[in-house]
């Protein structure tokens, strides 16, 4: 592997409170985390996140005085005071990805109303995307809303998974042993892996939650998926290693990368998800890694951010990691460029309500205000075991082959299990924060009634104090009675007519 030494990024020292003369006016410039969260409970700008549902950025209105969710599905059934989502369902093409959706709901006349009604002719305030394209963009422009992320195109280039590896060689960060290559046929796959041996991981430059990772020991494995590698012009063959998922967010700033805390991930568990390598969850608590893997985790991720920020990106992105469980190694094993699913654990942990969230940091960056940051002060801060408190969540998808329509679904809120097994709905909230005990849970529901569920459609998040899995990377006793409960308060009917489902690439939160 090649490596190439970066430009050290200039690290911030704490400052006096300054000032900057900016056309004969004087202007504070914001000295740390306390100006900083002062400015976002002063906020006057309207800041948006645009998405098929709010998970991602849940409790961000708490932070941000007049931030609000554009919303294609209503979570909260109308209850939440900060999402938006329109009551007529205009005429459209059938949705394929998300960027449909925010697409969608750009030229929703109910959505353009409420964005005029909120900012100025000319200024219709800032947004977040969970994902977008060149299309967004077109339209964002003329509504007048900045769109508060690089370019689509930087993402794209920075999503796709080869890339991705060449970004890490260039910042010096491990990747599991792999090479970049066309793939012919079997015979030729094994030609490019040879020094790989012959128990691979192959994954197309674009995918998402184990759609298009591929993993292969011999030609009846390879033929099942042939054609989708087949037709790539690069794909990454890697050696399959006997690893566990972890995951860490990040936000690149111009003080340098601020790093969150490593978290496990859930990963392909068929109560879960019917994607063998599939994302399905999350947890963080204090000891999930040794000193020694947390420590290299974050110094690999602080070199990732600084690298991105050479190649021209700045704010929020995660990483996931691989251990290695022979040898103890940890290498990198995909970019996301973008807020994640992963995103509400990290943004509700105590070292995150100690200072900011994460994404305070990175709306930081679009908000033409000048500010210091300490960022060494704040990684110091984070990476302390105290700071971290323990939560878990599941991603629940529909892993049956079948559609089905849901005529009873239960609402997003907290609930409570007995010690039965059996739970019930406590009380409304808008997100975890309001979790008191293992017992009880915080549930979003995405597929509500009305709704058709087709294999790998999200039915809902669940979030709780406390771990989901075993040592060993199992799911618990608890987390597979959580799962068992909740899909036992949906009731849907098998749809006899069998109709061709178009489905989302991917899924709605990550």
């Amino acid at each position: 592997m090649t490596t190439k030494k970066t430009t050290p990024i200039k690290k911030a020292t704490p400052t006096k409170k300054v000032a900057i003369a900016k056309k004969n006016n004087t202007v504070e410039v914001l000295d740390g985390v306390p100006d900083i969260r002062r400015f976002f409970y002063k906020n006057e700008v309207p800041l948006y996140f645009i998405s098929a549902t709010n998970f991602n950025m849940l409790g961000a209105d708490e932070w941000i005085k007049g931030f609000k969710f554009i919303c294609h599905i209503e979570c909260f059934d109308g209850l939440h005071p900060n999402v938006f989502s329109p009551k007529e369902e205009m005429p459209h093409d059938e949705f394929t990805s998300i960027e449909d959706i925010n697409n969608y709901l750009l030229q929703h006349p109910e959505v353009q109303n409420y964005l005029k009604t909120r900012g100025t002719d000319k200024n219709a305030g800032k947004a977040m995307f969970l994902m977008f394209d060149e299309t967004t963009e077109m339209l964002a422009k003329k509504l007048g809303l900045q769109i508060m992320f690089p370019s689509a195109k930087m993402r794209t280039f920075m999503d796709n998974k080869v890339n991705t590896n060449r970004i890490a060689e260039k910042a010096g960060v491990p990747c599991v042993p792999y090479v970049l290559s066309q793939v012919k046929d079997y015979e030729h796959l094994n030609k490019v892996s040879k020094a790989l041996g012959t128990d691979l991981v192959i994954q197309t430059p674009f995918g998402d939650s184990g759609h298009t990772t591929f993993f292969i020991s011999n030609e009846e494995e390879y033929n099942k998926y042939a054609e989708e590698i087949e037709k790539e012009k690069e794909v990454k063959v890697m050696k399959r290693i006997n690893c566990k998922g972890s995951a860490i967010e990040a936000c690149v700033t111009r003080h340098g990368t601020i790093v969150a805390p490593l978290m496990t991930e859930l990963v392909g568990f068929k109560e879960l998800t019917p994607y063998k390598g599939g994302w399905c969850g999350n947890e963080i608590y204090p000891d999930a890694f040794s000193p020694e893997l947390r420590e290299k985790a974050a110094k690999y991720t602080q070199l990732f951010g600084n690298q991105l920020r050479e190649e021209g990106y700045k704010g929020y992105f995660e990483l996931d990691f691989l251990i290695d469980q022979d040898n103890g190694e940890i290498y990198l094993g995909e970019l996301n460029p973008r807020v994640t699913g992963a995103s509400s654990i990290t943004n509700h942990a105590v070292f995150a309500l100690a200072d900011a969230p994460l994404f305070i940091f990175h709306i930081m960056e679009w908000m033409d205000v000048e500010y210091e940051l300490d960022v060494k002060a704040i990684n110091k801060r984070w990476a302390k075991q105290a700071n971290i408190d323990g939560w878990s969540q599941l991603i629940i998808k529909h892993t049956e082959e079948t559609v089905e329509y849901i005529s009873e679904a239960p609402k997003s809120g907290i609930y409570k299990m007995f010690d039965n097994g059996h739970i019930q709905f406590d009380r409304l909230d808008t997100h975890r924060r309001a979790v008191e005990t293992e017992n009880e849970a915080f549930f979003l529901h995405i597929s509500k009634k009305g709704d058709y569920l087709y294999e790998g459609a999200d039915i809902g998040i669940l979030v709780s104090r406390g771990r989901m899995m075993t040592d060993e990377f199992q799911l618990n006793s608890r987390a597979k009675q959580w799962i068992k409960s909740i899909r036992g308060k949906y009731t849907s009917q098998i749809v006899e007519d069998n109709r061709e489902q178009i489905e989302l690439t991917g899924t709605l939160t990550k």
